[in-house]
């Protein structure tokens, strides 16, 4: 009997731990194997309308996915896990949710983020950026200019293998606070202790819509795995990686 072929998923590296895990259970259950590849949402979404063969993909915003869906390319895109943003402080940096934009705006202090436009990561940065300047007039210009974009783009650096990479830049000292998805906080508990988690107040918060969208060139097999993550078996592995997930029954 012919092995079948595996599904081509190209995904949002802040999913690369949830996906791997859905892709497993998958495999488990249907005998069917899952190739996946994972970077900034908005350089995937570059190559696959390019023309990279690709099946499914699962992107950190709806804005990636659509983009695919209106050059003819992918189907609609369907909301199917939510994240936010939170602030990540190296060790011995001390914050509080009052005073967290004053330090943001200390000019000592590096401040991290995303690139914008290739990683909606660094989009929701700037969103909080934005969102600032209803806080304190001149907030949004002066963050903006000061942003480090360490991660997300084509020609950033990468974490050494195994490690993650925001933890990387604050451990070796590229960044002071770092603005990523909260769901980094698992893997950061585990590898770097001493890094902290800082929740942003109300008025900086600033929430992911993660969307996912099938190739129109994808197998049955691509289309069987797109339902895998949909469904409560996949939407539950997601909710255990830390994900807000739209697809499983609320409690009571």
């Amino acid at each position: 009997m012919v092995a079948p072929a595996p599904v081509s998923l190209h995904a949002a590296g802040s999913l690369r731990a949830a996906l791997l895990d859905i892709a497993d259970a998958f495999h488990s259950e249907t005998g069917i194997p899952v190739s996946a590849q994972f970077g900034a949402s908005g350089l995937l979404r570059d190559r696959l309308i390019r023309g990279e063969a690709g099946e499914v993909f699962a992107s950190a915003d709806l804005g990636h996915p659509q983009a695919l869906a209106r050059a003819g390319l992918a189907g609609p895109a369907v909301l199917f896990a939510r994240n936010e943003l939170c602030a990540f402080l190296r060790p011995g940096l001390v914050a509080t949710s009052a005073n967290l934009l004053e330090l943001m705006l200390d000019p000592k202090v590096k401040l991290g983020t995303s690139t914008p436009k290739a990683d909606p990561s660094g989009d929701y940065a700037f969103a909080v950026f934005a969102k600032a300047e209803a806080v304190r007039h001149g907030a949004r210009a002066a963050l903006e200019a000061k942003a480090l974009k360490l991660t997300g783009g084509p020609d950033c650096l990468p974490a050494p293998e195994g490690l993650n990479v925001y933890g990387h830049k604050l451990a070796s000292g590229e960044a002071d606070i770092f603005l990523a998805y909260c769901t980094n906080a698992q893997p950061l508990a585990k590898e770097q202790p001493g890094i902290a988690m800082l929740r942003l107040p109300d008025q900086l918060a600033v929430g992911a819509d993660y969307g996912l969208t099938v190739l129109n060139t994808a197998s049955s097999n691509g289309y069987r795995f797109a339902m895998f993550i949909l469904s409560p078996q996949g939407q539950a592995i997601l909710a255990r990686h830390g994900f807000a997930v739209p697809g499983l029954p609320r409690e009571g």
